[in-house]
Order: structure tokens, then sequence, then C-alpha cells
């Protein structure tokens, strides 16, 4: 019987009908699950398991008091200092459930913070995890930190920020995370020992409008080694060798890689009407 993370964010009162199908998976596994306090996803993964009758359950608080305990299972208390609030103050509970766990499973409303760093802190301790989107109804699987790295390098600018200020060194680490940068524009010390010509941007997009996609690629594949492959390939979470080839003459990257690679450069495609 292994330990389930069950968690989500705060705006789900109702549980989508694939996050219902994977809780009872998970209950017909019989696997011991620990879930928290706070209203939205926890509170309605709870309702679930009470409906459910399922007994093996523990509900972790922060402090000495549980928000929410439907179904008046066992608790685990984690104790708080007092220069600990707000989101620093519940993420206690949240790290030690990561602890506990052996692996997690997370329903997101696709702009939780809190949701995606229990997915980091989990993969960050060699534990697999799940997100299901509740918007999209899309699974992700995470078994590596390379699945963090692939997924937050196509996240929104403002949402990895406020990753970034919530989580603790330890868990957002720069050696081995992607660094995310403002689109349009090359970020300050985004380029290793270099700066991306203009010119190279203009012939990218000459090279696009006139439908000579070897050369675009060709010219891009420039600008990554003036950046520094090693470190593109990490961030995009690909083999540096695969990353060459694809950036080659005749090279014939996939549009997640190819957009990748912008991204963590600072740039961006967009697309507008032909005039």
């Amino acid at each position: 019987m292994n330990t389930v993370f069950i968690g989500g964010s705060r705006d789900i009162s109702r549980l989508p009908e694939e996050a219902k199908k994977g809780l009872e998976n998970i209950v017909s596994s019989k696997h011991h699950i620990i879930v928290g306090d706070a209203k939205g996803a926890d509170t309605a993964v709870q309702k679930l398991l009470h409906a459910n009758a399922y007994s093996s359950v523990v509900v972790y608080c922060t402090g000495e008091r549980c928000r929410n305990n439907v179904g008046h299972w066992e608790t685990m208390n984690i104790p708080a200092s007092k220069k600990d609030k707000g989101f620093s103050f519940y993420a206690l509970k949240d790290r030690e459930m990561a602890r506990a766990a052996d692996f997690g499973y997370m329903i997101w409303d696709g702009k939780s913070p809190g949701t995606l760093l229990n997915i980091l802190r989990l993969v960050r301790s060699g534990k697999k995890a799940v997100l299901l989107n509740a918007v999209s109804n899309e699974t992700k699987n995470f078994k590596h930190i390379n699945d963090w790295n692939k997924f937050i390098s196509l996240a929104e600018p403002s949402l990895v920020q406020d990753l970034r200020a919530r989580a603790t060194p330890e868990e957002w680490s720069d050696d081995t995370l992607p660094h995310q940068r403002t689109f349009l524009s090359v970020a300050e010390g985004a380029v290793s020992q270099s700066t991306i010509d203009e010119s190279a941007l203009d012939a990218i997009n000459q090279a696009l409008a006139a439908k000579d996609t070897g050369a675009a690629i060709q010219t891009l594949g420039t600008i990554a080694k003036q950046h520094g492959m090693s470190d593109l390939a990490r961030t995009c979470g690909v083999a540096r060798e695969s990353l060459y080839r694809s950036l080659s003459s005749d090279g014939n990257p996939e549009l997640v890689t190819f957009l990748s690679v912008l991204q963590a450069m600072g740039l961006k495609m967009t697309i507008g009407k032909v005039r």
C-alpha cells in the first residue's frame, strides 16, 4: 500500500469527472491517502472519500486546528512559528505531505501556483506525480525533474514569477530549473557571453516569410550555439546531441522543441494576418 498525497486548487469546489475516476482508482487500490484541510479541492476530495466510507485517510493541518475534516479522520498537525503567515503558513503542511507521500495526485485550476509547487516538491524528492488540469481536462505525468522543466518552460512568465517567489531556495534551484525570460526581448544575462543580434532575428523572420524553414532553423541554431547549447538542452529537457541535430541545416525540430528554444532565449513567435 502506497501513500498518496492528493491536493488541488482552492478555486475548485466541484471535482471534474476525470478527477473522480482518478480518486476511485486510488481508493480501489486501497492506497493510504493524505489530504489537506483547505476549502476547494481539498474539501471536495474529502467529501468524495467520506461518501465512499473510505477510512485510510489522514488530514494534514498547519497549527492546532483543522479547518475542514469531513470524515473526522485522524489528523496530522504541523507546528508553525509566529513568523509563518499567509501562504508560507499553509505551505508547511504541503511540504510535510510531499515528504510523507510515495506519489501525488494534483487537481489544478490552470493558474494556482500552490498546486504546481506540490508537483515540484514531489519530483524534487524523486517521487512521481500526476497533474490533472480541470480546465482543459488534460493529464500530465511527472516522473523526473526534466518533466517539470519541460512543463514550466512553456508556462506564462507571471506564473513562473509567482512560483519562484513562493518556493524555498531548496525547492527552486537555478542550477537545474529553467530560467524564464521576458518575451519580445532578451532579458539581462539571458545569453551567455553574447547578445542576440537583431540582424539574426531579421534573417529568421525573412526565412519564415519565404517559407525557407531550413534557413530559419539553421540561423536559430547559430544563435543557440552562442547562447550555450548545453544550457538550452537542459532547459528544454532534451539531449544535447538531439538539439544539435534538430537545429542543424538539415534538422527538422518538433514545434514544441522550436518554441521551447525560442522561449529559453527570451524570444517568441507570433501569428498575424497576411497583409
